[in-house]
């Protein structure tokens, strides 16, 4: 029989996870670094030895244990993230956005919105094909293709529904 890490780690040696965490911890620690806040790198280092531990007959010892105990790692960082409460701060405390000159600018929601309400206005087929050429950042070849419509189509739709927003967004005189 294999006497070795892997081999001991599988079949219950209680010494080998005593060498496992000397021989591999400073790794796990490191790529837990990464991962969640640097207060909560030992708690979660304390979970993967503790999972190391209880799910040794999971381990196959023909296998990278380093890849295992990474797997774990990665595994129970994702856990303790998405447990952790969102900070929150109170809506008032929060200021204006600035502008690009570093003055408050309110301008810019009120064109955001003018520029949501028409383009809501703007008959669906016209809506989506701008909507995927500027949100989605497609061209208008991957827009026909996902849409499963013509090129010239597409193009029509676009032309159309530019037009049509660029006399809805037209400043009053």
């Amino acid at each position: 029989m294999e006497e070795t890490l892997e081999f001991r780690l599988a079949a219950g040696d209680t010494g080998a996870l005593g060498e496992c965490y000397r021989v591999h911890s400073p790794a796990v620690r490191s790529y837990l670094r990464k991962l969640v806040p640097p207060q909560d790198v030992e708690d979660v280092m304390q979970v993967v030895f503790t999972e190391v531990w209880r799910f040794r007959h999971r381990f196959d010892p023909g296998r990278s244990l380093p890849a295992w105990l990474f797997g774990i790692a990665r595994n129970r960082a994702v856990d303790h993230l998405r447990a952790r409460a969102p900070a929150t701060v109170p809506l008032e405390a929060v200021p204006d956005p600035a502008g690009r000159d570093g003055r408050l600018d309110g301008d810019q929601f009120a064109d955001r919105d003018r520029i949501r309400r028409a383009l809501a206005s703007l008959p669906q087929v016209q809506r989506q094909a701008i909507e995927l050429a500027y949100y989605g950042d497609l061209t208008q070849r991957e827009i026909a293709e996902h849409l499963r419509v013509p090129l010239g189509t597409v193009k029509a739709r676009t032309a159309r529904g530019l037009h049509r927003l660029s006399t809805l967004l037209r400043p009053a005189a």
